[in-house]
């Protein structure tokens, strides 16, 4: 999270660091005039007066109040503008053409990420020029979860039945690693994937190579896939079944019984509408 590598983790970053500045003001005194009372008032001391009979005392009390409110005004405005200047889901500007739409669907115990625009998918890691905002539409197939890329910033629950909205972007070229933050079941400290921050070229090499392999993500693929397990390989699908993310959220698709009923078999009903 130190290592920000996008507007958004650069934001958080900076809140985080502002916040702690902020909340030093009082930490840092509170440390020192309590040393400084200890060392005065010890018993070596004869210049040291003590006064049994001290109730009260209208400056003391002036600055024991004002100074923590000062804070607290200051700390809850900057949270108030920062919360909605790095709100999840305001869109993030686009100078170098429209954001990339990826779809998040968080599998027992796997992400899967469609590109709508592009027509492919991916399992465990995804890609994304640089320099372009993504715009994340997530939801959950099984119990509720959470879509976290550290370096990026902001992270966002998924949850079945609803889709919840996150723009991110990378600056710098690399690999972010992402997780998930939800404990969800056996396979949980699993659920991990990467994300390519790559040039224009290179995503549009790497959309090209997925289209060239891979099977076709439709209903009975999503079916294989969405049955409780660990898949720590990343791997692609070169098509999907248009509309698949949407009969996720609506439910159309059963939802995956989760953690609880492993045990259990775990049949997909797909309406005939979804099958191929």
């Amino acid at each position: 999270m130190l290592s920000p590598g996008g507007p958004v983790g650069q934001g958080d970053v900076k809140v985080m660091f502002d916040a702690v500045a902020l909340m030093l003001t009082i930490v840092v005194p509170t440390i020192l005039l309590t040393l400084a009372c200890a060392w005065w008032f010890r018993a070596s001391n004869t210049r040291a007066k003590r006064l049994p009979t001290f109730a009260y005392s209208g400056r003391i009390e002036l600055v024991v109040w004002a100074i923590p409110l000062l804070t607290i005004m200051f700390l809850g405005g900057m949270i108030w503008t920062s919360s909605h200047d790095l709100d999840p889901a305001k869109p993030l500007e686009a100078p170098g053409g429209k954001p990339l739409e990826v779809q998040v669907v968080s599998l027992d115990w796997k992400w899967l990420f469609i590109y709508p625009q592009e027509g492919v998918a991916s399992v465990n890691a995804l890609a994304a020029p640089i320099g372009r905002p993504i715009h994340f539409q997530l939801t959950s197939a099984s119990v509720m979860n959470a879509f976290f890329v550290p370096q990026l910033g902001s992270m966002i629950y998924t949850m079945n039945g609803m889709a919840d909205n996150l723009n991110l972007q990378a600056d710098k070229p690399g690999d972010y690693p992402g997780l998930s933050t939800m404990i969800s079941g056996d396979g949980f400290a699993d659920m991990h994937f990467d994300l390519h921050a790559v040039t224009p070229d290179q995503f549009a090499a790497w959309i090209a190579a997925a289209k060239a392999a891979g099977p076709t993500l439709d209903a009975a693929a999503y079916a294989a896939l969405s049955r409780q397990g660990v898949t720590t390989r990343a791997f692609t699908y070169r098509a999907v079944q248009p509309g698949l993310f949407q009969a996720i959220v609506s439910q159309r698709i059963a939802p995956a019984p989760g953690p609880a009923q492993r045990a259990r078999s775990n049949p997909q009903v797909f309406p005939k509408s979804l099958e191929p």
